[in-house]
């Protein structure tokens, strides 16, 4: 596919930054942008040579919300003839729910309505001393999308969580780092490159499927009920995992004193019980 509102570069590192690339909008959202998203992701995970993602946006906003220029009816999908659909926000963040790869958000500027509820959906969130973020449905007369009504409790506490959302006010990065949204904030020069170091720490010496089951298996277990759902994935992870070339080559490198060389791929070398969620698993 080729991309008219995003920008997709791979460095030297394995580092995938997918940069969302409509400045003159403040990149407003689209269902153009949607789709590149979704289909970038899917190239991401496909590819054994992307080892994390950062997402950040062009020029001085990261992401203004969802594209109003079409008037008052923006959101009626009965005007527009589509009737009930999923939501477009929706749709991105249950991908990179999915995703095998670390995503974390490089966040430039201003952030609102589903720029902001797409981070929700990222691993780790940075932003720049300019940030600022909305969940503003409720000044829009609509709701909150893109699940973040089940992942922003999750990640702020439900108190900090409504209050954001019910007084839809627009805040900066400073309450975004108090409220634990963000895991710090930087100058805007040095906003890409702390995801970058930290992106590395992801990419460097780690087994790419380890990362893929930590990734998965943390996010999942949110929903769990029990630790005891926890104990049986952990279980048949360290079973499949321990007998792999991956798990052979940790030892062995840390026994040598020398730096990991992991040969399992992601896209051919996942675990046999993976992914343990889908009911086709347990036939």
């Amino acid at each position: 596919m080729d991309y008219e509102q995003i920008l997709f570069d791979i460095d030297e590192d394995g580092i995938l930054t997918i940069t969302l690339n409509r400045p003159e909008k403040l990149n407003a959202f689209t269902g153009t942008m949607m789709t590149e998203l979704i289909d970038a992701f899917d190239r991401a995970d496909a590819d054994d040579d992307v080892k994390a993602i950062i997402i950040t946006g062009a020029g001085r906003g990261f992401c203004a919300g969802a594209d109003l220029s079409s008037g008052s009816g923006t959101f009626n999908a009965e005007e527009a003839g589509t009737g009930l659909k999923p939501d477009g926000g929706g749709l991105l963040t249950l991908r990179i729910f999915e995703c095998l790869k670390p995503v974390i958000s490089a966040c430039n500027g201003p952030a609102v309505g589903v720029g902001a509820t797409m981070q929700c959906a990222m691993d780790v969130r940075l932003a720049s001393s300019n940030a600022k973020y909305g969940f503003v449905f409720a000044k829009r007369g609509i709701v909150p999308e893109a699940c973040s009504s089940w992942f922003l409790p999750r990640i702020v506490g439900i108190d900090r969580a409504l209050e954001w959302a019910m007084s839809g006010r627009v805040f900066g990065a400073d309450e975004a780092l108090d409220g634990g949204f963000v895991r710090s904030v930087h100058d805007g020069e040095d906003l890409l490159p702390a995801a970058k170091k930290l992106a590395r720490e992801f990419a460097n010496q780690t087994s790419s499927i380890s990362i893929a089951m930590i990734r998965q298996m943390m996010w999942k277990m949110l929903g769990a009920d029990h630790p005891m759902e926890a104990h049986k994935i952990d279980s048949r992870g360290v079973y499949f995992t321990g007998k792999s070339a991956d798990a052979a080559e940790g030892v062995q490198s840390f026994l040598e004193k020398r730096p990991a060389e992991f040969p399992g791929k992601v896209s051919s070398d996942m675990p046999e019980f993976f992914p343990w969620w889908e009911p086709r698993k347990f036939e």
